[in-house]
């Protein structure tokens, strides 16, 4: 049955295609119904599916929980001997039920949002294309399958983000996430090609599956551990939008809204989080490697952050967020916390994915506004846009008991209490930076909560007058989504509260590494300190958020005078501290 998941989603590609050129000479969108309906029906299946497989999955006794299947072999050349299959254990399960759980959601949220869109059949066969190469990323057993995967989300993500390429700006977004990622790419196969030359020198056959790169980890020289690594790693900065290649994501707000849900938000940038967590075998023997990963990680989560604060786009606000969050996921499986960075994964997605919907369902009540200096006081118009972006707010802020709160904690804990090897002073500055993102994460949310649904209407006349709430196509995905960010962070409850609470670590961890040298890492257990850092954690959050009441909310007119006051330093902000344009001058 494994094989039905990605392949409902690529007959909903073929469908759709279809319609798409039968009718691309039509002024109006034709065969709508059955573009729609297939292509919403096909990650609906895969997802019921999954649930199958995923129940399945936990029938089996702890320990032996993997199911796969052999497909067919694919290549054969020489001491290249790759067979197609697929593998599906508790990571591969963990990732796949919210890619096309939520990815599902998205496609039933487009059918609203893209409705009067000529290229209707066009948007859908693009949309069930990316879900098939990401369920082929996650599902395909081995490096090769794995990268088939990666490249189609890639090139998705092209297609997506240029959608609506008569639009020059638009046509040059979705061109510079495709050449970005190039690069990044292109570290990652010099990646697979070092390790396959590794395995062949040793005098190995090899298809290069997990389990054959798994089984040889331990033998390879540390110099090629460390390398390949690496290597991997700068396919990751490209594709998670990690520095110094995160530049592409913020542009890629040009696309449609619920493409910046699924791809930006949800799936495709996650996948270097999933890829690193999936090859954890392979990083643990290089602990410099996984040391970068951890400081590009934090450092990422900080500067982006700050960024966050000087944006006026409402989209720009959430895609600056991303790239922080995405930091602080590689902040923790940097540390070898990688259950902790895929929980966070998998709480993003909801929260995340929560607040882009709910910003397309703001955009669309305005007429395509998206500049929150010119919204204010909307939740009252749209109610249910409104409340439900609010629970997002509340856990991306990481205020308890909402989903963000658990992993984020989570991550700042074992932060601070994985000891390093390589630059032992490491782990305290590392929580030190993610505790002060959080303090700025909770206040740039806050500023954009307050300026779009709290305060003053600052609407022109000629939206306001047209201001309406999303059809239901809409706001039940934005209401199942809200329940998710609200209830599945207590799936990784802390140890020290719950004993037993943390069942995602224990359903995650026969699956993954357990840390430094591929020994299982216990981490001492100082309750009192755990209290402390979690109570920290919660306090820095409530501080960003009061703050941000009072700047944006209680007196609207200080951020202006402080920006005033600020001079230089405010406009390196919000200028994204010059970084496309010194890319510009000395790259491009």
């Amino acid at each position: 049955m494994l094989v039905w998941i990605p392949l409902f989603p690529l007959i909903g590609t073929l469908v759709s295609g279809a319609i798409s050129m039968a009718t691309s000479h039509r002024e109006t969108a034709g065969g709508k119904g059955i573009a729609g309906g297939v292509a919403c029906l096909a990650p609906t299946a895969s997802f019921l599916v999954t649930v199958w497989a995923f129940l399945q999955l936990r029938a089996l006794p702890e320990g032996s929980r993997e199911m796969t299947q052999h497909l067919f072999a694919w290549i054969g050349a020489g001491r290249l001997q790759v067979d197609l299959g697929l593998l599906f254990d508790p990571l591969s399960a963990a990732m796949l039920l919210f890619v096309t759980g939520v990815g599902a959601l998205i496609h039933y949220y487009s059918l609203g949002y893209i409705a009067h869109d000529r290229g209707y059949a066009r948007y859908f066969a693009f949309l069930n294309l990316f879900t098939f190469s990401m369920i082929l990323l996650v599902l395909g057993d081995g490096l090769l399958p794995m990268f088939i995967g990666w490249e189609g989300v890639g090139l998705c993500s092209y297609l997506l983000i240029g959608f609506w390429h008569t639009d020059e700006e638009k046509a040059i977004a979705g061109n510079k996430a495709f050449i970005v990622n190039r690069i990044g790419d292109f570290g990652f196969l010099i990646g697979i090609f070092l390790i396959f030359w590794a395995l062949v020198s040793g005098g190995h056959a090899t298809g290069l599956s997990y389990r054959e790169v798994a089984a040889a980890s331990h033998h390879l020289p540390a110099g090629v551990v460390l390398a390949a690594s690496l290597l991997l790693f700068v396919g990751a900065t490209g594709k998670s939008a990690q520095l110094p290649l995160y530049v592409w994501l913020p542009d890629a707000m040009a696309g449609p809204t619920p493409v910046s849900a699924l791809i930006h938000a949800a799936t495709m940038v996650t996948s270097g989080i999933y890829m690193i967590s999936r090859l954890s075998f392979l990083f643990v023997e290089a602990p410099v490697a996984l040391t970068v990963v951890a400081i590009v990680g934090a450092l990422t989560a900080l500067f982006a952050a700050t960024i966050g604060l000087a944006q006026n786009d409402i989209k720009k606000v959430l895609a600056y967020s991303t790239v922080s969050q995405l930091g602080y996921m590689f902040l923790a499986v940097g540390v070898g916390a990688f259950a902790a960075g895929m929980f966070h994964v998998v709480t993003h997605a909801f929260f995340k994915a929560l607040l882009f919907l709910g910003a397309g369902s703001v955009i669309h009540a305005l007429h395509e506004e998206q500049d929150i200096r010119k919204m204010g006081g909307l939740l009252k118009h749209i109610p249910t846009t409104g409340w439900t972006f609010l629970v997002g707010w509340l856990a991306i802020c990481g205020i308890v008991p909402f989903a963000g709160f658990f992993s984020k904690d989570e991550i700042l804990w074992e932060a601070f209490s994985r000891p390093n090897e390589i630059l032992p002073w490491l782990p305290g500055v590392l929580w030190a930076i993610g505790f002060v993102t959080a303090g700025i994460t909770a206040l740039y949310m806050t500023r954009l909560v307050g300026l779009v649904f709290f305060g003053r209407e600052r609407v022109e006349p000629e939206r306001r007058a047209k201001i309406h709430e999303s059809p239901a196509t809409m706001t039940v995905p934005l209401v199942i989504l809200a329940i998710g960010s609200a209830v599945v962070g207590f799936l990784g409850i802390p140890e020290f509260l719950v004993e037993g609470g943390n069942r995602f670590g224990a359903w995650l961890g026969p699956a993954l590494a357990g840390g430094h040298h591929g020994a299982a890492h216990e981490v001492h257990h100082d309750v009192a300190l755990e209290w402390t850092l979690m109570l920290a954690s919660l306090g820095i959050a409530i501080l960003g958020i009061g703050l941000g009441w009072f700047l944006y909310v209680r007196r609207p007119d200080l951020p202006a005078a402080i920006a005033a006051r600020a001079g230089g330093l405010y406009r390196l902000v919000a200028n994204k501290y010059y970084v496309d344009e010194i890319y510009r001058a000395v790259i491009v």
